[in-house]
């Protein structure tokens, strides 16, 4: 039986864990959890792997993936993402190291637990729904400000959790992140 893009992220998510880190959800996957669905082919993954713990993540995926332990442990080394791919179906993982600063650091420690399919076991540890529209202001910003989609997930966040949301917490982060002009739009877009 071919593996679902969830049954894929999970084992990635077991993975990191096996090696000894943690990991959360981030991007695109998170934001259809947390807004408005849309297809992805792939996965974002921020995690605190460090590169003496790759070798253990790669072994722990298993013969399924491709993953180039060499590279990998580079990137890990040099803070930059590297990938994973399931080559029976070709989805892909990006692996994210946590940004050193104080918000990658608070975005990684306030993850929670979430049930991202169909069956129980299909739990994951995800970004706040707050800390993930944060982040993506933030690749926004830094990508021009042209990403039709990235936008399209930020609204979708804030109009389907808009109750739930820790608003002031949010303008906190922006404040300190130079987007809170961004933020501003968004709410004003997504009311």
């Amino acid at each position: 039986m071919d593996e679902t893009p969830i049954e894929v992220t999970l084992r990635v998510a077991r993975a990191i864990e096996e090696a000894g880190a943690r990991y959360a959800l981030a991007g695109s996957l998170a934001s259809s959890i947390y807004g408005q669905t849309r297809a992805t082919l792939d996965v974002d993954l921020i995690t605190d792997l460090r590169p003496d713990q790759v070798a253990r993540f790669v072994q722990a995926l298993g013969h399924d993936f491709y993953a180039n332990e060499d590279s990998a442990r580079r990137d890990a080394f040099g803070g930059r993402h590297f990938n994973v791919i399931h080559m029976p179906s070709g989805f892909k993982a990006d692996v994210y190291p946590v940004s050193g600063d104080l918000f990658g650091r608070e975005e990684l420690n306030r993850r929670r637990a979430e049930k991202i399919g169909s069956r129980p076991q299909d739990v994951a540890y995800l970004t706040t729904p707050e800390d993930l529209v944060v982040a993506k202001l933030r690749w926004f910003r830094a990508g021009g400000e042209v990403s039709d989609r990235q936008w399209a997930d930020i609204l979708g966040v804030l109009r389907v959790q808009e109750k739930n949301l820790d608003t002031s917490y949010m303008r906190r982060w922006a404040v300190h992140l130079h987007v809170e002009d961004l933020l501003d739009r968004a709410l004003r877009e997504s009311a």
